[in-house]
């Protein structure tokens, strides 16, 4: 398995009068299989809320879908389960699947009762995976319909942070309308993984489905952006790096020295992670200029190899007396989604505030961007949204998180 790794910078020429110049740099990352390399064994764990709130269609149809993933596993898999209200509990103990008939038994009698601690199950979840995390790729689905009321936000965080530094990538499933989306993106954002909005009881096989369909086209796990920065070149001063493909989330950067250092997490097959850096170029000679660097550093758990490097990759701008703007369309349309998204996470904050017309205002220019970049799907949530509260209403919980999760993608 290699790294396949593409550069492109927004406009590659650079006016030789300017004393400062924006560009963005796009790179897009995943995982290239050779004729040799099969599918990685997988290292999963189902963490499951069974609160009182869970009672009837949701339980029964979380078990359901929980039933269909686990028949697509392999005897080579390994597989648990947590089960969470108020505390947390091991429903199957971390084992390969050999017996799926017993673990359907063990999920099915789940019982919904008790509050709601995620945090309690996010810790358990973690040390069942990492009993089977060597060679494999290690994934949670952590699915909840509420709130963490009995449960520590900031412990969440904190675990989610630790599973990154396990290795261990963590997925969220919103149930319903009543939990908390600022809470479950930040345990998916950070560790790496997907966030899940199941609106109805029917979505729950589908979205399900589709993360282990991610997982399953895994190839390298562990992946970090390591890049350095060539005399006056800069990063823009606030979040200067973003993913913006599969999904966007804003990515936190480590200063080591003449690196900047973003982690990446699983590299997937036929599914590119597209990051995108904000920088400023200072003037330069005439000519073509190195303005970065950059490699992957990554794991390749198939022949148990960590901290593998691919080779530098330099990227040049031409410094020119002559400059014709060119900007590439790729790179703009990458542009155009995080400003989608960071447009409706303002309209988001305006709203926290009480400030209906200015969370409006904010929603149609997002829907605005959506349709510059042929977002059609999120066009339309953001325009309806934004209609409802220039008619003096509030948004529904549903309208919120269905808000949230198109602007963090594109809607198929």
């Amino acid at each position: 398995m290699q790294v396949a790794l593409e550069t492109v910078i927004s406009d590659p020429q650079v006016d030789i009068s300017q004393g400062s110049t924006q560009r963005q740099l796009s790179i897009e990352v995943s995982a290239l299989a050779e004729p040799q390399d099969g599918q990685l064994p997988l290292n999963l764990c189902l963490i499951l809320d069974h609160s009182g709130s869970m009672k009837g269609t949701p339980l029964s149809t979380v078990k359901e879908a929980a039933r269909e993933l686990i028949k697509g596993l392999k005897p080579e898999d390994r597989l648990s389960v947590v089960a969470f209200d108020h505390q947390a509990e091991v429903i199957v103990p971390c084992q390969q699947v050999t017996d799926p008939t017993e673990i359907f038994a063990k999920i099915d009698k789940l019982q919904a009762a008790g509050g709601t601690a995620i945090d309690a199950g996010i810790k358990l979840g973690i040390t069942q995976l990492i009993e089977g995390r060597q060679d494999r790729v290690s994934h949670a689905f952590i699915l909840t319909d509420g709130e963490n009321e009995h449960g520590d936000d900031d412990r969440c965080i904190k675990l989610a942070g630790f599973a990154t530094e396990s290795n261990i990538t963590l997925n969220t499933l919103g149930f319903g309308e009543n939990w908390n989306q600022n809470i479950l993106e930040k345990i998916a954002d950070t560790a790496a993984g997907t966030l899940a909005y199941i609106e109805a009881a029917s979505q729950a096989v589908s979205e399900f489905g589709r993360i282990f369909n991610r997982m399953q086209a895994v190839g390298l796990t562990n992946a970090y952006l390591q890049l350095e920065l060539k005399p006056k070149v800069r990063l823009a001063e606030l979040k200067p790096v973003a993913q913006v493909a599969p999904e966007t989330i804003e990515l936190a950067i480590e200063d080591a020295g003449n690196l900047q250092i973003v982690r990446l997490g699983d590299l997937m097959k036929d599914l590119s992670r597209v990051i995108l850096v904000n920088t400023y170029i200072g003037q330069l000679a005439e000519g073509e200029q190195a303005i970065a660097t950059l490699q992957i550093r990554y794991d390749d758990p198939a022949k148990g190899l960590t901290d593998l490097l691919t080779p530098p990759v330099t990227v040049n701008v031409n410094v020119t007396r002559n400059h014709q703007p060119s900007v590439d369309s790729n790179v703009q349309q990458q542009t155009l989604a995080l400003a989608k998204y960071r447009q409706t996470q303002l309209a988001e904050q305006k709203l926290q505030q009480g400030d209906r017309a200015g969370a409006a205002t904010l929603l149609q220019t997002a829907a605005k961007t959506a349709l510059q970049m042929g977002d059609t799907n999120a066009a339309t949530v953001l325009q309806s949204n934004a209609t409802i509260l220039q008619g003096g209403e509030d948004l529904s919980e549903a309208e919120k998180k269905k808000t949230r999760m198109v602007s963090k993608t594109i809607l198929q």
